[in-house]
C-alpha cells in the first residue's frame, strides 16, 4: 500500500529560519532508515508559504493568491510517499519522525487501481499504465 505522509507546519514555523543543523541531521538519519527499510518512495521539504501560490476557481475562472498565508495550521511543510504493508506500519514509522512536533503529520492512502474497480473494466484493471504515468504508479 502506498501512502502520502504530510508534514504539517508548526506554530511559527512558516516565519522562522530553516531547521537547525541538528534537526536536519536527525531527519536525514530518519530518511536513511526509511530508504534502508524499503519504505521511502519519494519526499521533500517545502519552502515556507511566503513562496507559495494558491489557485482557486469559482467556476468562471481561476484566481491566483500569493503567499504568505495568514492561517498556517493546515499548511503542508513537506511530504513523503511510503510503500508500507498497511496503515499500522505507516503509523509506527511516523511516530519515529524526529520532526513530528505538535502539528504532527497526516497519513493518507493512495487510490490504487483496485480501489477504482467500479469505474474500470477488469481489462483496464489488469493492464498496466504505459509511459510516464505507469512508471509513476498513477492509478
Amino acid at each position: 500500500m502506498r501512502v502520502m505522509v504530510f508534514g504539517k507546519a508548526g506554530d511559527g514555523s512558516e516565519n522562522s529560519a530553516p531547521p537547525s543543523q541538528e534537526a536536519f541531521a536527525a531527519m536525514d538519519r530518519f530518511t536513511a532508515e526509511l530508504v534502508e527499510a524499503g519504505i521511502m518512495v519519494a519526499g521533500a521539504g517545502l519552502q515556507n508559504n511566503a513562496e507559495a501560490k494558491r489557485i482557486t476557481s469559482d467556476g468562471s475562472g481561476a484566481e491566483v493568491i500569493d503567499g504568505p498565508f495568514a492561517e498556517t495550521s493546515e499548511l503542508v511543510a513537506g511530504f513523503m510517499i511510503w510503500q508500507v504493508r498497511d496503515l499500522d506500519e505507516a503509523v509506527a514509522w511516523a511516530k519515529r519522525n524526529p520532526m513530528l512536533g505538535a502539528s504532527g503529520v497526516e497519513i493518507r492512502p493512495f487510490y490504487e487501481a483496485a480501489d477504482l474497480a467500479e469505474f474500470l473494466t477488469s481489462e483496464e484493471l489488469s493492464t498496466p499504465r504505459d509511459g510516464e504515468r505507469g512508471k509513476l504508479g498513477v492509478a
